[in-house]
């Protein structure tokens, strides 16, 4: 199984520390902090990617809203169809 490869002490603080915020004030200093702006906003697009999947649109519908390329768009198709249910999970906890 994937997880198992990813599963280490550095991802489990990681994750704690994810875990431990409160506020979308808190997500918004704490990711600032660790990541990039552009990495920041390739993790929402491929949020984004997914509900849209989901949802039915296409490809070409995908890339024109998100500014997806087609292999990150075909990145999360794969993770959604043969993946751990990530996304899926995430996706019905917020409601869309």
């Amino acid at each position: 199984m994937q997880l198992e490869k990813l599963k280490g002490k550095g991802l489990e603080q990681l994750f704690e520390a994810v875990l431990s915020l409160e506020t979308m004030e808190e997500c918004y200093q704490f990711f600032d902090d660790l990541c990039t702006v552009n990495e920041m906003q390739s993790l929402a697009q491929r949020l984004e990617v997914a509900r849209m999947l989901r949802k039915g649109f296409t490809y070409n519908q995908i890339e024109a809203e998100t500014g997806a390329s087609t292999a990150t768009i075909s990145r999360v198709k794969r993770c959604l169809n043969y993946g751990n249910d990530g996304y899926q999970m995430a996706l019905e906890r917020i409601g869309k």
